[in-house]
């Protein structure tokens, strides 16, 4: 990359356009940049989850998460470009089982919340869903792997079984929804 990005302020998105990786300029709230701004997002939050102290298979799992949503980023960038591969997607559903195989059933739905990394998790998935929801509107109209949107699907599910494992590592358990708060009782 070099001195790519030596310039930061160009003024060249002034007219509410921005450029693609290809060298193309779309409107800044075109659906492609949707997506490509919640993916950054997404990546801020699992950013801010690794300021926590965490196990350092977690850590090392959460920092190649970023670098593949970096690459998710890259692919959004590039109308038809693809970096992310099946393997990707498979090495996801591999730490699901890998976490999720010591975890109790769940019989109730669960909250957001707990430990602080618990609950930062949460937040990561919901900006993961966010994510996911963009590149299906992008899908739908224009160019774009199928891969990224397979990857982030999984990667919110991992999401959420690994805010139940930081709960479980940090001494508490599962924040249970409760549909019986408020009623009377008899």
């Amino acid at each position: 990359m070099g001195h790519r990005l030596s310039k930061i302020t160009t003024r060249t998105g002034d007219d509410g356009t921005t450029g693609l990786g290809d060298g193309s300029r779309v409107d800044k709230d075109s659906v492609r940049i949707e997506a490509l701004g919640a993916v950054d997002e997404l990546n801020s939050a699992v950013g801010l989850l690794l300021t926590e102290t965490l196990e350092d298979d977690v850590r090392t799992l959460l920092l190649d998460i970023q670098h593949s949503l970096f690459d998710v980023g890259g692919e959004l960038s590039i109308p038809g470009y693809t970096l992310l591969t099946h393997e990707s997607v498979s090495n996801l559903e591999t730490q699901i089982e890998k976490y999720n195989q010591n975890l109790p059933p769940l019989k109730e739905f669960v909250l957001p919340g707990g430990a602080r990394s618990a609950a930062l998790c949460h937040v990561a998935r919901g900006a993961c869903r966010r994510a996911e929801r963009r590149v299906v509107t992008l899908l739908a109209k224009e160019d774009a792997s199928t891969i990224s949107r397979q990857y982030l699907n999984r990667l919110s599910d991992l999401l959420f079984v690994l805010s139940r494992h930081l709960n479980r590592s940090e001494g508490g358990g599962d924040v249970i929804w409760n549909r019986d708060r408020g009623k009377p009782v008899s």
